[in-house]
């Protein structure tokens, strides 16, 4: 097509600049006819030259008399002229025609565009993102707002997140704090449609929720799930979301640490052997996965710690062993069945002040775990002098220093064990043993 292009442009200039390009004269008339012949190889004559088949030399005496009448009669030049005139006309219709047939821009014949070339490393982190973003989605919260003039009630984004398909029955998995406080939710999916999306269920202490969407299966795409437990420090990982409201995002780094523990925004329950990791993660990519260089699933974006408070510094992340426990009682429960003590308990800092270790009880209300085995909380007396509960040292044998050690603990153990709490009561220490009950349903 590009030299059918040229050779169109060609003839067109040529059929222009014929009359200048080749002046004849009486002169030129009366030479001989191998000088005519030669004076009227015009750029028509030597494209028809091209086209037409070579002669053959087995042809007779015949066809060469045949020849010599055809260039006798050249010597006509103002018809000669007018065939040139028509076949230039009708070779640069013919090209036209087939140029618009073809559907070609002209000028892209001349074009070359160069292949672009791609490291190795650099074709395997496009070809992970194309392969994952199907499965990335982007949320919205929406809270019910009343105009404070018209006093119309008001649907409006009050918070937006990233999330990701888990399975072909359109549950979706995100961030606790990305949804919390809506009163409704749109998921919209990589091709940019939307729908509404139901909670399935939440775990506040994990930071963890499951959101679940009326999709075709043909547009759900689950990521594929890995493990966590054996990454190393050092790795490279992939963060993709929907930061600041932008369409879907990718962010490189390595695993900085591992066996980190941070605090829940909505509890303060710790969450522990969090992934670290140098990878951007901003407002918007909270919820989205964080993928190994294989793009399997290893962690929840969930937060990022910057002393600046800008959207640069150590970013973390939920571990997916973790996230596959909770998803999977989520979606058979609703819930979390994960057992408490039942009590409150004082600030770390307060007990620090008083010189001990361990954990003061604040409550005990009588129908929790706690208040039916006997550990007693801390109360005022009948002057209003302070009286401290129960000091909290182990648990099962494992020393308890602060709130964060009581958790840990507490995740190890299931819904019914009976576990040997020791306590300092005033002076002296007592074991007591508590039949662990599940965390009551939270709305």
């Amino acid at each position: 097509m590009a030299a059918a292009t040229a050779l169109h442009s060609l003839l067109c200039t040529s059929l222009s600049n014929s009359s200048s390009a080749f002046p004849l004269s009486r002169s030129h008339l009366a030479r001989p006819a191998k000088s005519v012949l030669s004076l009227h190889r015009t750029p028509a004559a030597a494209v028809l030259s091209i086209l037409r088949p070579a002669p053959s030399r087995s042809r007779d005496s015949g066809s060469g008399r045949t020849a010599l009448l055809l260039l006798a009669r050249a010597r006509d030049l103002p018809l000669a002229s007018a065939l040139d005139s028509v076949l230039l006309v009708c070779t640069s219709i013919a090209l036209s025609v087939s140029l618009l047939v073809a559907d070609v821009d002209p000028a892209s014949a001349f074009v070359v565009t160069p292949q672009r070339k791609l490291q190795t490393d650099e074709l395997a982190t496009v070809r992970l993102f194309q392969e994952n973003t199907p499965s990335v989605v982007y949320i919205t919260n929406l809270a019910v707002k009343q105009d404070a003039f018209t006093l119309d009630v008001l649907e409006v984004p009050q918070g937006s997140g990233s999330g990701f398909v888990w399975d072909n029955e359109g549950h979706v998995v995100t961030n606790y704090h990305v949804i919390r406080g809506a009163s409704d939710l749109k998921v919209t999916l990589a091709d940019q449609s939307t729908y509404d999306a139901r909670v399935v269920g939440f775990d506040q202490d994990k930071d963890v929720a499951v959101l679940r969407v009326d999709a075709p299966n043909d547009k759900l795409r689950p990521i594929p799930i890995g493990i966590s437990a054996d990454l190393l420090v050092g790795q490279k990982v992939y963060a993709i979301g929907n930061p600041f409201g932008l369409d879907h995002t990718l962010t490189t780094g390595v695993i900085s640490g591992l066996r980190r523990e941070i605090s829940s925004a909505a509890t303060g329950r710790p969450i522990q052997d969090v992934i670290q990791t140098d990878a951007a993660i901003n407002p918007g990519n909270s919820g989205g996965p964080l993928l190994d260089s294989s793009g399997s699933l290893i962690g929840i974006n969930t937060a990022i710690y910057s002393p600046s408070g800008a959207s640069s510094g150590v970013g973390f992340s939920i571990p997916v062993d973790t996230v596959s426990g909770i998803v999977d009682q989520l979606v058979k429960f609703g819930k979390v069945t994960r057992p408490i003590l039942g009590i409150k308990f004082a600030p770390d800092q307060s007990v620090e002040q008083l010189g001990v270790s361990g954990v003061l009880v604040l409550d005990a209300p009588a129908n929790g775990p706690a208040g039916k085995a006997g550990l007693l909380p801390t109360k005022r007396d009948s002057y209003g002098r302070l009286i401290l509960g129960d000091i909290i040292t182990s648990v099962n044998g494992k020393k308890v220093v602060n709130g964060s050690d009581l958790y840990r603990i507490l995740d190890q153990c299931k819904v019914g064990d009976t576990v040997t709490v020791e306590v300092l009561r005033g002076d002296h220490k007592e074991k007591i043993p508590v039949i662990l009950e599940p965390k009551p349903d939270e709305s």
